[in-house]
């Protein structure tokens, strides 16, 4: 995890907190600092049906995945944890330049147990939806 002062901390969004998705109000007034990726060390899936993505890290057969990187003030990141759906939890995702940032992440264990749609290789959430 990056922090850029004890006020502020980046973190890389990469589902429905995104700019254009429905939940990215739950970023606040959140400062946007750039489109990112990650290494390609990540899967991505549909959970529950398309109401949120499942991301989590994997050994081989990674995929990098686009995102946002935002600085938010702790209470900003607070709030969004908050806002996360059941057994989301905060992690560092390595981005494709090397910066540590937190993201969300889900339990692997859990995507494969439900079979959720892997969506790995459809271009990142934002493409997905578009798709759907």
């Amino acid at each position: 995890m990056t922090e850029t002062s004890s006020e502020a901390k980046r973190v890389f969004i990469c589902g429905s907190a995104l700019k254009g998705q429905p939940d990215h109000g739950n970023l606040q007034s959140a400062k946007f600092i750039r489109s990112a990726k990650t290494r390609a060390l990540y899967r991505l899936h549909s959970a529950a049906d398309g109401w949120h993505p499942a991301i989590y890290q994997v050994e081989k057969n990674g995929v990098s995945i686009p995102g946002e990187v935002y600085e938010l003030t702790l209470e900003q990141y607070d709030y969004l944890v908050s806002t996360e759906p059941p057994n989301m939890y905060p992690s560092d995702v390595i981005l494709d330049d090397g910066e540590v940032l937190t993201a969300m992440l889900y339990p692997r264990e859990l995507v494969e147990k439900f079979g959720w749609l892997d969506i790995s290789d459809l271009g990142g959430w934002a493409d997905y939806k578009a798709q759907s």
